[in-house]
């Protein structure tokens, strides 16, 4: 092991510390990267809650949660994922995994210590996680937090061609779920910066909870019904999450908007025999599309629950829904 860290030291990649503890420093740089997100594909990552409006921060977890979650899960192929070993967190009713990049200057160090929490084998696989991100470092007021993990790194510089046309010349290295040894050979790999300007994108995973909306729901008062509150999280239709935990949505009583027969529609948004009357919280709902706003133009406080999708913006807060609000009336 004393030979390895001298080797590294000498090329000024890693200064490396006890208990399996590495600083990344100058030429360790990192860019992050397994899939190289951009930001509208980040957008697309929060799916039907859309972009976040909030702090996300406030979703994080701490250093020792993060530990205790962390897990490394086998993929088979599927028609939205290659196949391979990805970070999930163990409790996946309540978090999430994110997925941010960062770009850094790679002169000066970036000031990240790492720990593995997880690795051993022989094929290399494991969890490494920062356990520490230094002041004096890069790093230090980038947002990357203890308990994220370093799943890409992408260093890019440029070289002139005969004298006269620029080369971009990129490096991509894969780091999702490798122990630390493996991990430290990745960034290793790296070519060493070629002048004070170049820059290393980093692409970390981290674990947060995912936002909850509280919802009360409130029958027609000749139902005689006591009101029932369930949590819902933010990302979800709010027709399919009622109807998942019981609760009898459609209004049997309701004229369709549209020319259809019985029953509802199936969630085209076109019958309006799923509504519901918001007295709070309207601001939580995804915006109506034009469709959904023409049909409910004379009623604002209703809303149709196949097009809503509750903690718009990652969001979380209170809900009080009216149940079948035509027979409120």
């Amino acid at each position: 092991m004393m030979s390895s860290i001298k080797k590294l030291s000498i090329i000024g990649a890693i200064l490396c510390l006890p208990n399996s503890n590495a600083f990344l420093s100058p030429q360790t740089d990192h860019r992050g990267n397994t899939m190289l997100f951009s930001q509208q594909q980040q957008n697309a990552y929060y799916a039907a809650a859309g972009a976040p409006a909030v702090d996300m921060d406030q979703y994080n977890l701490s250093l020792e949660e993060s530990i205790n979650e962390w897990a490394a899960v086998v993929q088979a192929e599927t028609s939205m994922q290659e196949a391979g070993i990805f970070l999930k967190p163990k409790n996946t009713d309540n978090l999430f995994v994110d997925t941010l990049q960062y770009t850094l200057k790679r002169e000066g160090g970036l000031g990240l210590m790492l720990t593995e929490i997880a690795g051993g084998r022989e094929d290399g696989v494991g969890i490494t996680i920062i356990e520490e991100v230094l002041e004096e470092g890069n790093a230090a007021t980038c947002g990357i937090v203890p308990g994220d993990s370093i799943v890409a790194l992408t260093v890019s510089s440029t070289k002139e061609d005969n004298g006269m046309d620029v080369k971009e010349l990129r490096t991509d290295v894969s780091t999702e779920c490798l122990g630390y040894d493996s991990t430290i050979d990745a960034i290793v790999s790296l070519p060493a910066p070629a002048s004070s300007e170049d820059e290393i994108v980093l692409t970390v995973k981290r674990i947060r909870k995912q936002p909850k909306i509280s919802v009360k729901l409130q029958y027609p008062p000749y139902l005689n019904e006591p009101d029932v509150s369930i949590e819902l999280f933010a990302g979800e239709n709010l027709r399919r999450a009622m109807l998942t935990r019981g609760i009898k949505l459609n209004d049997k009583m309701a004229e369709r908007f549209d020319s259809g027969g019985t029953g509802d529609c199936g969630s085209d948004g076109t019958c309006a025999t799923c509504v519901v009357g918001v007295t709070k919280g309207k601001e939580l709902l995804s915006p109506m599309g034009k469709q959904e706003e023409q049909i409910l133009s004379q009623k604002p406080r209703w809303r149709m629950a196949c097009k809503a999708v509750v903690g718009y913006g990652m969001t979380e807060g209170e809900m009080t829904l009216q149940v079948s609000p035509r027979q409120w009336e």
